[in-house]
């Protein structure tokens, strides 16, 4: 695999450069992404990441969106609210949303503190200028083409609020080999048809597109709990430890397992 060029991380462009996601490319299959959900939802709660992964994750996105409670703030594509509970035991006054009906379902019975609501993403039922914050829970890579789902964090939030996403990284070599489609040890094992691993420089883009002054950051060091494959399950454990350690070196920062995208209202 090539790495391709990343341009500056902040941007406000609104061209679209060779490469770039376009409202030509095919949309999200939301049948197949409801299906496969509701299905994991009878089955457990869907938590990928052990706790202290979970906790570490939401304080990065924090960080780097600038995000202090207390604050309206909306988790789009929550699952079964692991993280929407996290930020309302951090004060944030969350409502978290999901397409999938049987895992929001399970997020009412789980997490009683939390709000929650049966939607999509790219036609929120949700107030524009609403909220003061959105964490977007590793959606952006469910969708072939987020222009609209763009669009519509940018008309819900309020000036100066702010969005922050966390993404598979299409450069690390784990998230490729194993997850993207161009690769020949591809596995769609536990996953939709609709998911890909995210280039930074294309997601930047998107948003930005729409008015957002957005800004990149990468995230290794998340420690899986589960994973839907039973033979990549043997290697997860040497998975976790090589995650945590090699990409730490700062020169190694852009191929980190997971894209933060973080951006500003104005």
């Amino acid at each position: 695999m090539t790495a391709s060029p990343e341009p500056n991380s902040v941007s406000t462009a609104s061209q679209h450069p060779k490469g770039s996601l376009s409202t030509c490319e095919k949309q999200q299959d939301k049948n197949r992404e409801i299906e496969f959900f509701n299905s994991h939802a009878v089955q457990a709660e869907y938590n990928v990441f052990s706790d202290s992964s979970n906790r570490r994750l939401i304080n990065h996105c924090l960080q780097m969106a600038g995000l202090r409670a207390p604050g309206r703030m909306a988790d789009l594509g929550c699952g079964s609210g692991v993280f929407s509970s996290l930020l309302a035991e951090k004060g944030f006054r969350c409502v978290g949303l999901d397409l999938s009906h049987g895992l929001t379902a399970l997020g009412r019975k789980l997490y009683p503190r939390v709000s929650f609501l049966t939607a999509d993403v790219e036609a929120l039922p949700l107030a524009s200028a609403s909220l003061d914050g959105i964490l977007l829970s590793g959606i952006v890579h469910h969708l072939p083409n987020p222009l609209q789902c763009a669009r519509e964090v940018h008309r819900v939030l309020r000036p100066g609020g702010v969005f922050v996403a966390f993404d598979p990284n299409r450069l690390n070599p784990f998230m490729y080999v194993y997850r993207d489609r161009s690769s020949p040890l591809y596995s769609s094992k536990g996953v939709t048809p609709n998911e890909r691993p995210v280039l930074a420089w294309q997601v930047r883009h998107v948003f930005s597109s729409v008015g957002f002054e957005v800004s990149t950051g990468y995230l290794s060091g998340l420690s899986y709990r589960y994973i839907a494959s039973p033979l990549a399950r043997i290697f997860l454990p040497a998975y976790n430890l090589a995650d945590a350690t090699l990409f730490a070196l700062p020169f190694l920062k852009h191929f980190r397992a997971f894209v933060i995208t973080a951006g500003l209202k104005q």
